[in-house]
C-alpha cells in the first residue's frame, strides 16, 4: 500500500473562490532537478498523478522547459523571449486543473487558480483583474520566507534551545573579583556544578521531560492594526495595515506571557526565524520569482467569451475580456511589495466551452494564448486507471486512511471495472462531471466501513463487484434519489 503526503497549504486571501496554494514539492530529497528534465520527461512526471490528455501535457512541458531556456539566454534576448499562453478546452473533471496545479508544483513555482467569473469591469463593484497579480505576489513571498525558514530552522532551534536553558537555569556571574586560591577553586567547582546541571536540563528538554514546567518569556505583540476596505479599484477586500503604511508609528512592542516550554517553544522558533532572516531580500527574490516563474491559472474563462452586441457593453464579458487584456500582454500592477511586471508570468487559461466557443472571445485575447489543447473525454478504461494508477488515487487515499484504524482495504479488479461502468453511466445520464462523480461513487460505496471504522469486527474489507452491486445499484435506479445525491 502506497502513501503518500502532500505538502500544501491553502490559503485564500480575498474570495473564498480563489485558492492561493503553497507549493513546497511533496519531498524536497525526491524532486527532481528542473533543469534536467526534457518535456518527455516533464510528461512523465505529470503521468504520476493525471491520466491521459498527452495533448495538454505536451503542452505545459514545452512551455515549462522554454522558460527553462530562457533562463539561460543573454539578458538582451531573454527580455524578448515572452512566454506562449495555453488555453486548454474540456468539459469539467478531466484534468485541467490538476496538469496546471502538478506543473507548478513541479516547477516549484508560485501559483494560483482563479476563476474568471469573479471578475467585474473597472467601474463596477467587485474584483477587478489586477488583485489576481497581488495574489500571486503574496503567494511568492509566503514560499519564499517558508524556503528562508527551513534554511536557518537548524540554527533558530538551537538558539532557542539556549534560551530557555537560560530561563530554567541562569548563568551564574560572580560579583566579585576571586583575591584567594580558595576562593578561586570555589569558583571554578560552582561552575563546573552549573555546566553538569545545565547539560542535564539540556537533555530533558531534548526528550520533551519538561514541556509542561511553565516559564515567563517576552514575545513580540502580534496584534495588526488593520481595516477592511470593500470596493474601490486596486482595494476590494484587502486588509491595509496600518503598521506597514506608518512604520515606526507603532512600534513592536513586547509582551510577557507565561507559558509551558512545549508552546513558548513555537513561539520562540517563529520569533527566531523571523530575527534571523532578511525580510527585504526574501521579498525581492520572491518578487523576481513571481515575475520570471509564476504561473497563473485562470478558470472559467468560457464564462466571459461574448463581445459586444448592442449600444451597450456586457458588463460580465467583454469589459472583463478587455480589462485582463493588458495583464496577459504585459504590464506593471503595483502591489504592497513594489511593482510586479507580469510580461513573463504563464498563464494558463480553461473552460468548458459549452456554450460558447474559444471564437466568442474577443480576438485580441485570443491573440494572446496562442497555444490551444483540446481535452479528452475520459473513458471506461480511463476511469479504471485514475482509480488506481495516480500517487494520490482515491482507492489509496482511502485505503491509507483506514489503515489508521487497523482496517485493510481490498479492492477486486471486477470492483473497480464496475465502478468505472457507473461513473460512465451516470455522467452520461446527468451532468458530465468526469474523474469528479469517482469522488460521489466511492465516498458513498465505503460509507458503511468508514462510519464503523475501528469497530468493525473483521479488519480485512474486501470490495469486489456484488459488494459494489448491492451498495450503489439502488442508488443508481432511483432516479429521483440521484438528483439529490448524485
Amino acid at each position: 500500500m502506497e502513501h503518500r503526503a502532500f505538502a500544501y497549504s491553502h490559503l485564500t486571501h480575498y474570495h473564498l473562490n480563489t485558492m492561493a496554494i503553497y507549493l513546497g514539492g511533496e519531498q524536497a530529497a525526491a524532486r527532481p532537478n528542473l533543469d534536467d528534465l526534457t518535456p518527455r520527461q516533464i510528461v512523465e512526471e505529470l503521468d504520476k498523478y493525471v491520466v491521459g490528455q498527452n495533448a495538454a501535457k505536451k503542452a505545459v512541458a514545452v512551455a515549462l522547459r522554454n522558460r527553462i531556456r530562457r533562463q539561460k539566454l543573454p539578458a538582451e534576448i531573454a527580455g524578448d523571449v515572452l512566454p506562449k499562453n495555453i488555453l486548454m478546452i474540456g468539459s469539467t473533471g478531466i484534468g485541467k486543473t490538476e496538469i496546471a496545479r502538478r506543473l507548478a508544483r513541479l516547477a516549484n513555482s508560485p501559483f494560483i487558480k482563479i476563476e474568471a467569473s469573479k471578475f467585474t469591469e473597472v467601474g463596477y463593484v467587485g474584483r477587478d483583474v489586477e488583485s489576481m497579480i497581488r495574489e500571486l505576489a503574496d503567494v511568492a513571498v509566503d514560499m519564499a520566507k517558508q524556503g528562508a525558514f527551513e534554511e536557518v530552522l537548524p540554527r533558530a532551534e538551537q538558539n532557542v534551545e539556549e534560551k530557555l536553558l537560560d530561563l530554567l537555569l541562569p548563568p551564574s556571574h560572580s560579583n566579585y573579583q576571586a583575591t584567594t586560591d580558595e576562593n578561586s577553586e570555589n569558583s571554578e567547582e560552582t561552575a563546573i556544578s552549573h555546566s553538569r546541571t545545565r547539560e542535564k536540563l539540556r537533555e530533558q528538554l531534548k526528550r520533551g521531560d519538561l514541556d509542561d514546567r511553565l516559564v515567563d518569556i517576552e514575545t513580540q505583540d502580534r496584534s495588526n492594526a488593520t481595516i477592511d476596505f470593500i470596493g474601490g479599484q486596486g482595494m476590494e477586500e484587502m486588509g491595509v495595515n496600518f503598521k506597514d503604511m506608518f512604520g515606526n508609528m507603532f512600534p513592536a512592542k513586547t509582551v510577557n506571557k507565561k507559558l509551558t516550554i512545549g508552546e513558548a517553544r513555537k513561539i520562540m522558533l517563529r520569533d527566531e526565524q523571523e530575527s534571523l532572516v532578511d525580510m527585504e531580500q526574501i521579498t525581492r527574490k520572491a518578487i523576481e520569482k513571481a515575475q520570471s516563474s509564476g504561473i497563473i491559472f485562470l478558470d472559467e474563462i468560457d464564462k466571459v467569451a461574448g463581445r459586444e452586441t448592442g449600444g451597450t457593453p456586457d458588463v460580465s464579458r467583454e469589459g472583463v475580456q478587455r480589462d485582463l487584456l493588458p495583464i496577459v500582454e504585459g504590464t506593471n500592477v503595483n502591489t504592497k511589495y513594489g511593482m510586479v511586471s507580469t510580461d513573463h508570468i504563464l498563464f494558463i487559461a480553461a473552460g468548458a466551452f459549452h456554450v460558447s466557443k474559444p471564437t466568442d472571445l474577443i480576438p485580441e485575447l485570443q491573440g494572446r494564448f496562442p497555444i490551444r489543447v483540446e481535452l479528452e473525454a475520459l473513458t471506461v478504461d480511463d476511469l479504471k486507471r485514475i482509480l488506481v494508477q495516480p500517487k494520490n488515487s482515491l482507492i489509496k487515499q482511502y485505503q491509507a486512511l483506514l489503515s489508521t484504524e487497523g482496517i485493510e482495504l481490498e479492492f477486486t479488479e471486477d470492483a473497480i471495472d464496475k465502478l468505472a461502468e457507473m461513473t460512465e453511466l451516470l455522467n452520461k445520464q446527468t451532468e458530465n462531471i468526469g474523474a469528479r462523480r469517482l469522488h460521489t461513487l466511492v465516498e458513498k460505496l465505503l460509507e458503511e466501513i468508514s462510519f464503523l471504522g475501528s469497530e468493525l469486527e473483521l479488519k480485512h474489507q474486501k470490495i469486489d463487484a456484488a459488494y459494489v452491486d448491492d451498495r450503489l445499484s439502488t442508488l443508481i435506479e432511483d432516479k429521483d434519489m440521484r438528483q439529490y445525491i448524485l
